[in-house]
């Protein structure tokens, strides 16, 4: 399976059904070859998700955490046989979502107890830069297994420890963070356009041996972890990105989870 085959329309023929012929995730991912920097990560995040709705009949998907800055458009989740619901547990950030999206407003680590939970009600739920701000990410990804249909997928990409940008980003005052992030991307944090909120990295590894049992508590069938090192946050440091670049390509081949920077989480509940 190519990348360029994730971008799957709604009118495609042969569209599975959401059973276990689909296959593992595991295979999935074998597949379609993902490359060790994060940058691959950025880039298909769209793609891989298309993916995953096509190879296991995914509809009804719930975006956490999406906010002001959904997937996709709904013209654009309609052509992709894609019946979005856009997350968020605050009402502003709801309000922000674009115009003709489905949205929905609970806390993903709370007690489900809103008015719009619905149990068992989505095929896949995906999230994008969410978890690390998660105060609970454990209930989180068992309050998912209970809002998914048998068989149905989540996927969460978040950033990772002990990668020596995050951890410092871990250990400093929020503020200091804050002007440091600033510093770095300026055209990513003003305007309020993209607001930076506190960083708790609560169960954000990339390494699945701790990951995996945690998961299984949650109560999935299937889990892959998909690991990424690298970053952009040093591209305007001349000489320490060359050096960062050498450090996380080692890292990567040795496949030294400690470091990894980003990971794909994704998991399956089980139909039973």
């Amino acid at each position: 399976m190519s990348m360029a085959s994730l971008a799957i329309t709604a009118a495609e023929p042969g569209r599975r059904e959401m059973t276990e012929a689909a296959g593992s995730l595991a295979n999935f991912f074998t597949e379609i070859k993902p490359d060790w920097h994060s940058q691959w990560a950025w880039d298909h995040y769209e793609a891989t998700i298309l993916g995953l709705a096509h190879q296991f009949g995914l509809r009804r998907v719930c975006e956490i955490g999406g906010g002001r800055d959904p997937l996709f458009t709904q013209d654009e989740a309609a052509r992709n046989g894609i019946d979005l619901i856009v997350n968020d547990i605050d009402a502003g950030e709801l309000a922000l979502t674009a115009r003709g999206l489905k949205t929905a407003r609970f806390d993903i680590a709370g007690d489900l107890s809103e008015p719009d939970v619905t149990r068992g009600g989505y095929d896949m739920m995906v999230s994008r830069m969410v978890f690390e701000h998660v105060d609970g990410v454990e209930r989180a990804w068992a309050n998912i297994h209970e809002l998914l249909a048998p068989g149905g997928v989540a996927l969460a990409f978040f950033p990772t420890l002990w990668a020596p940008v995050f951890a410092l980003n871990h250990v400093l005052p929020e503020k200091v963070s804050h002007a440091i992030v600033h510093t770095l991307f300026p055209a990513r944090r003003d305007g309020g356009g993209d607001p930076k909120f506190p960083a708790l990295y609560d169960w954000c590894r990339g390494n699945p041996a701790l990951l995996e049992p945690m998961l299984k508590r949650a109560g999935f069938a299937e889990t892959h972890v998909q690991r990424f090192w690298g970053h952009g946050y040093f591209d305007r440091m001349p000489g320490l990105k060359q050096v960062d670049h050498v450090f996380n390509a080692l890292a990567a081949r040795v496949g030294w989870s400690f470091v990894t920077t980003y990971a794909y989480v994704v998991v399956r509940k089980g139909r039973g």
